[in-house]
């Protein structure tokens, strides 16, 4: 089976998503996208195949959103996009894409929906966090 997640190493619940993903036995994928980028297809196809719209995936906090005037409900999905583009962190993160679906993986355990096998736990966050207790395989 072969997953994909777009990635971003500098956030937790991303690190806690890929860490979910590999205890399947599975290697993903793993694309850096603030290192290569996005186009304005791709990003549609992924909130397409996700069922999001550019502003639920656009991320608010720790990114230049308020800044360059993205929060206001009047900016359009083009423009989104268009920024999405030019900044790259502006994507929520992290997206997995399985045989499964495609979905934005917040909370970090909303991953185990596109899993098969599911991992068997018991499966922690980064901070202790139990995710996946054993019982639960």
């Amino acid at each position: 089976m072969t997953i994909v997640i777009h990635h971003n190493p500098d956030c937790g619940t991303s690190r806690n998503v890929l860490a979910i993903i590999r205890a399947t036995g599975v290697e993903p994928v793993v694309i850096a996208y603030l290192e290569e980028g996005w186009t304005k297809p791709q990003l549609r196809g992924l909130f397409a195949a996700a069922n999001l719209t550019p502003r639920q995936a656009l991320r608010t906090s720790k990114s230049p959103a308020e800044e360059l005037g993205l929060l206001d409900e009047a900016v359009d999905d083009d423009a989104l996009l268009d920024a999405m583009v030019k900044h790259p962190i502006l994507v929520n993160r992290p997206i997995v894409c399985s045989p499964k679906g495609v979905k934005l993986c917040r909370p970090s355990e909303e991953v185990l929906e596109l899993l098969e096998p599911r991992p068997k736990g018991p499966i922690y966050k980064e901070d202790g966090t139990l995710i996946l207790g054993s019982e639960q395989n």
